[in-house]
């Protein structure tokens, strides 16, 4: 429950420790992560509800995250927008949802919460409770290549580490075989430092 209790100390400040990220880098990157995406959704990590703007209008959502208080700010978002999203407190790793429930799950920045021994565990919950034919989308941060980019990053880590629990390299494509999924799709959305996933059931 570390996690929880991380994201539960931050919550007041989230938004605002990301807002330069939010409106530098993040809004389109999320425009771009729902462009396809229709029918019953799952966002995965809802966090504050920073994706409450992009979801498609004739969608039902649900949102979940493990923290109460991230989850109590969406509701105030929630309140603010008007946005049509049943938020639950829940566990990505043990979802009470039946299988095959969504249509398609969306992920933003999760997986880079997420432990190492938690990435198989978490895809295997996701591949559950969405349909064999619907999609997975995953944003998530990669070290980039470029020398310089890639230094800044390093010095940036500590304190991703400690505010956030979070890593830059989870890698977490190379846990989606094992997770009964294909990546049909990878591609950086900023830089070469975060990409979208774009994953399958193998039995679609």
């Amino acid at each position: 429950m570390l996690k929880q209790k991380t994201y539960n100390r931050i919550s007041r400040l989230y938004d605002i420790l990301d807002l330069p990220f939010e409106h530098g880098r993040y809004k389109p990157l999320r425009r771009e992560m729902f462009k396809g995406v229709s029918g019953t959704i799952l966002d995965a990590g809802v966090g504050t509800g920073r994706n409450f703007p992009f979801y498609p209008v004739a969608s039902k959502v649900f949102g979940i995250d493990l923290s109460p208080a991230m989850l109590g700010r969406a509701r105030q978002r929630r309140e603010k927008l008007g946005t049509k999203v049943d938020l639950r407190e829940m566990d990505v790793m043990e979802m009470n949802f039946t299988d095959n429930s969504f249509d398609a799950v969306v992920s933003t920045f999760l997986f880079c919460v997420l432990d190492t021994e938690h990435q198989l565990p978490a895809l295997r919950e996701l591949a559950r409770v969405c349909r064999p034919d619907g999609t997975i989308h995953i944003l998530e941060y990669a070290y980039s290549e470029n020398p310089l980019r890639r230094f800044i990053m390093k010095l940036w880590a500590p304190w991703v580490r400690f505010a956030y629990g979070a890593e830059f390299n989870r890698n977490t494509e190379h846990y989606l075989e094992a997770a009964g999924l294909d990546l049909v799709n990878k591609q950086f959305l900023y830089k070469d430092i975060i990409k979208l996933l774009t994953a399958k059931s193998k039995i679609s």
